[in-house]
């Protein structure tokens, strides 16, 4: 984007990136509710989950021990500060997923104006078990009377997806072939703890701090949402298709599809 673009233009590129941000959502939120029977605690941990059945023994121990490592490493850190040790089996059978924009906060400056913006990724998510999104761990955080119980409990649901998920190569790879890859990610406000995020191929971005200012100004709200890149969208290709070119190429070099 234009770092000196004005805030009509940004306005139309606004209702452009919530268009398109609301269709691919859409399409996520099917797939997720298509996959999570294979994303659930349950289907790494067996036994090792609450109503979890017991089988894949091997496959289940060895999703604990890696479990058993990270939360060893993360736990006793801030901002969790843990004490509590991981006693299975753990209280996380049944869960669905949801899907969470991406957020963080930028100090926005111009001139002498400096204003601290929560700005969010319109096209990208932070994949957890429902009920344990990012806005509610953080809020369980900046609270006084958080019990160390639920704390944990919460710390055990993202390390168990992110086992999940890299238990299964081909979940992953389905994912990647319907161009929205997942990932691995840090938050500031939470540590070391390894959230998954869902993307789309197509970057977002936000303006010069001034217009971040003004936006925040003329509505009153320290939140703005990126904008699209349009030159991504126009770039987009089929992988399949690019694929199977090459492969023809090396047999009719001179095939001529483009």
């Amino acid at each position: 984007m234009d770092k000196g673009a004005d805030t009509s233009s940004l306005l139309v590129l606004r209702k452009v990136t919530r268009s398109i941000s609301a269709a691919l959502r859409a399409q996520l939120v099917e797939r997720v509710t298509t996959l999570t029977p294979i994303l659930r605690p349950e289907i790494a941990f067996g036994k090792h989950i609450q109503g979890g059945q017991r089988e894949w023994i091997v496959k289940s121990d060895q999703a604990l021990k890696e479990l058993r490592a990270l939360y060893e490493r993360i736990a006793s850190t801030g901002p969790f500060n843990l004490r509590l040790d991981p006693v299975p089996p753990f209280d996380l059978g049944g869960l669905s997923l949801e899907l969470t924009p991406v957020e963080y906060v930028h100090t926005a400056k111009a001139g002498s104006a400096i204003r601290k913006i929560t700005v969010r990724c319109p096209l990208a998510w932070t994949l957890s078990y429902e009920g344990f999104n990012p806005p509610a761990l953080r809020q369980l955080l900046e609270s006084t009377m958080r019990p160390p119980s639920e704390l944990q409990r919460f710390l055990l649901a993202y390390l168990a997806l992110h086992i999940v998920t890299k238990m299964q190569p081909g979940v992953v790879n389905l994912f990647d072939a319907l161009r929205s890859p997942l990932t691995n990610a840090t938050d500031p406000d939470f540590g070391p703890l390894p959230l998954t995020r869902l993307g789309v191929g197509i970057a977002t971005e936000r303006p010069s701090d001034a217009v971040l200012l003004e936006s925040a100004e003329v509505t009153g709200m320290d939140a703005f949402e990126e904008v699209v890149k349009l030159e991504d969208v126009k770039r987009l290709r089929d992988p399949l298709r690019q694929q199977l070119l090459e492969i023809a190429r090396e047999h009719v070099p001179d095939i001529g599809l483009d």
